[in-house]
């Protein structure tokens, strides 16, 4: 037995911190679920050189380095700080306690941030055993070391796992929160983006429809602080193909903030050019369609959203500027050329004044920039999907050109290895379709040539060696090819 001396209770405090996860907002196009650290309260503040300091002061200590790192972005010095966190845990309050639950969970934290997946996995279920072990399987704090677990196995291509991962989350949330509680959201939210991952869009849909019900629950009686929910759902609408439902849940958002702050107010902008934006999906996706159809529905937002931004002077320079590229570029889609020409110029007026603002004219104006893109396969062959086994890095590289029109030409696609000739076509067939907004020079659109894309993949040496067989390829071929 010891006292419990103040350092003692803030080190359990300290590790009752433990790791969350949660859903990054405004992210590329595959929506990846991140690790945060939380705030620590009461942190011991240590001499580093100190010599007297007690095994508990050291630890703390260690833990405020490793924040440090964390908050820095030094993910290699915090795998470090983390590691030696975990031994010290271990040897002061032993290997089955729950502060070397905490601290693996924290270590398995930074091992997510660098991609270190397989490690993280195998910590994120060492601290979940421990909690287990010293509590029991409903208890509320496998919830963090869980979702962490569920978004590792997500963010290593195994999203049939993730699923089973973040679905035990869910229950022991409802078993010690209830049924209704707003904690789960983030737990639904990774859910959705897993049963997308495996296309079950039907699931997804109607986990969507369960945060939403939730949300709705939770915000009652306060609309403005249901937008931020909304504007989620239509996201994730989006991505399950619903376009039809995201227009419709845009619209109410935009309802919202007309009734609550005026049909001019800058919250409007966003919520406009996102419906606006789902519209360049009904051509593609809805036969019988016009051209002249979608210039009739999402052209009428982008307008309007600039207009707002035009009038307002809440509206700072850098979002008045992405707002009319945004029309501009619509225009592009519909080759609408001379309108996104007039736009494309005066933007780049706009942003030709100071050394801030040419900083931004040479990232959105002086190289192409994809309008729209879809996420390539990982993995080739068999290994889609697969659990276990050998992989092997495969790289497919398109060189190409990109007219002031914004239109690709001149494709040249090769591989190494060659016989992953479907991973070619799927690679070549997504560069090929791709619209940009064409670089410009002294404010005009303007060709580039030689522009080179690159997209590594996984393969396993077995399916390799079948494709081989198939096409009769010696196991000495050549490392390239063209399409």
């Amino acid at each position: 037995m010891f006292d419990v001396t103040k350092t003692t209770l803030s080190l359990l405090a300290l590790f009752a911190a433990s790791v969350s996860l949660a859903q990054q907002e405004n992210e590329a196009p595959d929506e990846q679920v991140v690790p945060v650290a939380e705030e620590v309260p009461d942190a011991v503040e240590a001499d580093e050189f100190a010599e007297d300091l007690s095994a508990e002061e050291r630890l703390m200590q260690e833990f405020e380095r490793y924040k440090r790192y964390i908050d820095e972005g030094s993910m290699d010095e915090a795998d470090i700080a983390a590691k030696r966190i975990v031994e010290m845990a271990i040897r002061i309050y032993g290997p089955q306690s729950i502060e070397a639950s905490k601290a693996l969970n924290n270590l398995a934290l930074v091992q997510h941030r660098t991609g270190q997946y397989e490690a993280a996995i195998q910590n994120f279920e060492s601290s979940i055993e421990i909690i287990e072990i010293s509590e029991d399987r409903l208890n509320g704090q496998l919830v963090n070391p869980l979702k962490g677990l569920g978004a590792s196995h997500l963010a290593n291509d195994r999203p049939d796992l993730a699923v089973q991962t973040f679905d035990r989350a869910r229950h022991i949330t409802h078993v010690n929160e209830g049924p209704h509680n707003i904690e789960q959201v983030e737990i639904l939210e990774s859910l959705a983006e897993s049963t997308l991952r495996m296309g079950d869009t039907k699931e997804a849909r109607n986990l969507l429809d369960r945060i939403h019900v939730l949300n709705v629950r939770h915000f009652d009686n306060n609309e403005l602080g249901l937008l931020p929910s909304l504007m989620r759902r239509a996201d994730w609408q989006h991505r399950a193909g619903y376009y039809n439902e995201e227009r419709a849940t845009y619209r109410r958002a935009i309802r919202i903030v007309e009734a609550k702050l005026g049909k001019e107010d800058p919250q409007l902008i966003v919520p406009l050019i996102k419906l606006a934006e789902s519209f360049y999906f009904v051509d593609m996706n809805q036969v019988g369609r016009t051209s002249q159809s979608i210039v009739a529905t999402g052209e009428i937002y982008y307008k309007r959203a600039a207009r707002i931004a035009e009038r307002s002077d809440a509206v700072d320079w850098p979002e008045y500027a992405e707002v009319q590229l945004a029309l501009g570029d619509y225009y592009i889609y519909m080759d609408a050329h001379n309108r996104a020409r007039k736009i494309y110029a005066a933007v780049w007026e706009l942003l030709s004044t100071d050394e801030e603002r040419l900083s931004a004219r040479r990232d959105w104006l002086e190289q192409p920039f994809v309008l729209f893109e879809d996420p390539l396969p990982a993995r080739a062959g068999g290994a889609q999907g697969a659990a276990g086994g050998e992989f092997l890095n495969g790289t497919i590289r398109v060189d190409y050109n990109v007219s002031k029109r914004g239109r690709v030409r001149n494709l040249r696609t090769e591989a190494s290895p060659p016989e992953f000739t479907e991973m070619q076509r799927i690679v070549h067939r997504e560069i090929r379709n791709r619209i940009f907004r064409p670089k410009l020079v002294d404010g005009q659109p303007a060709d580039s040539n030689d522009l080179v894309f690159e997209h590594n993949f996984l393969y396993r040496p077995s399916d390799l060696e079948e494709l081989r067989r198939q096409q009769n390829v010696p196991q000495q071929a050549g490392n390239s090819s063209d399409t």
